[in-house]
């Protein structure tokens, strides 16, 4: 069954028709343009995967799990920074979809492990071979010194909180 969202692929901001505005210091916040980046960053990846009916979360734990075979939920759920009961719901929306298996663990009964099945192994490829185009496109805005130099920032500011 499809999952119903009201989010709207690749919804465009209107045209401003009013004076441009003044942003004092705002557009100087490092918080301001991080959240403007993470946006069209987000948009752009929504986009790319439209027709495939995955979100962000569900591809990361598709691609982790396929890269950790046996992996338990709470390891890709630290991995991931998610809770417990949105990791839960992560996982049993690939298992419906046939994405996922769980079984349990023959040395911890207590631990469910996640294997990718065939169904999902193709969707991954899939996923792959759009979230390269995705990252190719924000790629190219940057000169490989600038894209080295923000990847470590980024690395850096996930540390501060």
């Amino acid at each position: 069954m499809p999952r119903v969202t009201n989010l709207k692929v690749k919804e465009q901001p209107e045209e401003l028709t009013t004076p441009e505005l003044m942003f004092e210091d705002l557009d100087g916040l490092l918080g301001y343009q991080l959240r403007r980046a993470q946006g069209a960053m987000h948009r752009d990846f929504v986009a790319t995967l439209s027709g495939l009916d995955l979100t962000q979360k569900q591809a990361a734990t598709l691609w982790l799990i396929s890269a950790n075979p046996g992996v338990s939920q709470v390891a890709i759920a630290a991995a991931l920074g998610m809770d417990r009961a949105t990791m839960m719901a992560v996982t049993d929306r690939l298992q419906e979809r046939g994405f996922v298996r769980r079984t349990r663990s023959s040395v911890d009964r207590r631990r469910q492990e996640l294997n990718v099945t065939p169904a999902g192994a193709a969707a991954l490829r899939k996923i792959k071979s759009r979230i390269a185009e995705h990252e190719a496109r924000a790629r190219a805005l940057l000169k490989p010194g600038e894209l080295e130099g923000l990847l470590v920032a980024l690395k850096k500011l996930q540390g501060i909180i």
